[in-house]
């Protein structure tokens, strides 16, 4: 059987400590499944917007070189599901380049929650609105130009329903739209006209803020799905997943679907933590977050059942022994983490993860003094 094609981009940063963690974490998973999976690399490496700084002599060049990998990494994407390929790991990537493609890929974000007994799904949009868009520049100021469509609105409801109803087999109660609508002369109240029935789920229209009055005093009923804007959806993303996921923006990995019809949702996964420029070449980046996207694109992708709860079971092994980054309170580096958790998984466990722990030394807690 041809083993499946699994993309992978690379950005600045930590990028390149991350990305042979994702393929190495990959490889032992999918080998104790007895399969094998072929990473194909972009051979361009991004920019962070660290390392865009630090290059670019004045906002022209920043432009051209954001431009540039915008163009990159979008030809990557279109020829990788010309391919076949169903799924991309992707490092943190300037968000101007970054946004770029996720409006002409028509990119959604998808991160199921729960709060107590409510289920929750939420679906940023990350195709409209002041994220997307380009920029001119004069002396002084900064004109950027966004566009919302009714065709791009559509087709996101209609991808968050149909997720929806493969997430939970009674399907979603409701529809929220979270969107600073009143800037939008009334635009997306006439084109979510008529959808409800469409979409056969109550679709309502809110103001962000009101959906956060209402997720603090009522908190969300069951089966919501939340579609949101990014202006909003970006800062919440992290809330909510403190209020209702019960972890850290350094442990999550997430998925961004391609809705361009050429595209065939393509789905891109990647850690929720940005490129943490500052940890560059320290060791001491938190693993966590690539080893969980490893696991997830294995096990939907590689025909590795069980793959993640596996993964779950040694991270929790894992830190029950103390192995860990320093942004978590270890001592540990990078690379004995990632020892710890792959021997776990491959029934190794207390032994190396002792001597995991005993190798990280001092030098690692010390340079991750100032870790995040």
């Amino acid at each position: 059987m041809t083993a499946p094609l699994i993309a992978l981009a690379v950005g600045r940063g930590t990028g390149p400590e991350l990305a042979p963690v994702f393929e190495r974490a990959l490889e032992r998973i999918t080998a104790l499944h007895g399969t094998r999976a072929e990473v194909v690399r972009s051979p361009r490496l991004y920019h962070s917007y660290v390392s865009l700084r630090e290059q670019a002599r004045d906002t022209g060049q920043f432009e051209r070189l954001t431009g540039e990998d915008a163009a990159h990494y979008e030809r990557f994407c279109r020829d990788q599901a010309a391919r076949g390929v169903r799924a991309v790991f992707r490092t943190a990537i300037n968000a101007q380049s970054l946004y770029l493609v996720r409006q002409r890929l028509a990119a959604v974000k998808v991160e199921p929650l729960t709060a107590g007994p409510a289920r929750l799904l939420l679906v940023r949009d990350q195709a409209q609105g002041f994220y997307t868009g380009e920029n001119r520049h004069t002396p002084g100021t900064v004109v950027r130009t966004m566009e919302f469509s009714r065709a791009v609105t559509v087709r996101i409801l209609e991808y968050a329903v149909r997720r929806a109803r493969a997430l939970w087999p009674q399907g979603p109660s409701r529809v929220l739209m979270a969107y600073k609508y009143h800037l939008l002369d009334g635009a997306l109240d006439a084109w979510t006209e008529g959808l409800a029935e469409q979409l056969g789920v109550a679709v309502e229209l809110f103001q962000p803020d009101t959906v956060n009055r209402n997720l603090i005093t009522h908190g969300p009923e069951d089966r919501t799905v939340l579609v949101a804007g990014n202006e909003w959806a970006d800062i919440m993303h992290v809330v909510l997943l403190d209020r209702y996921g019960a972890q850290r923006q350094e442990d999550r990995c997430t998925e961004n679907v391609h809705l361009a019809p050429e595209l065939d949702e393509l789905t891109e996964y990647q850690t929720v933590h940005g490129s943490a420029d500052d940890l560059a070449g320290r060791g001491v980046v938190n693993p966590v977050a690539t080893l969980r996207a490893a696991a997830r694109i294995a096990e939907r992708h590689v025909h590795c059942p069980g793959a993640e709860a596996a993964l779950e079971a040694a991270l929790a092994a894992v830190r029950g022994r103390g192995v860990r980054t320093p942004d978590l309170g270890g001592r540990a580096g990078t690379t004995e983490v990632v020892d710890a958790v792959l021997a776990e998984l491959a029934g190794g466990g207390a032994e190396a993860g002792i001597s995991a722990a005993d190798r990280s030394g001092t030098s690692a807690a010390e340079a991750g003094a100032g870790a995040r």
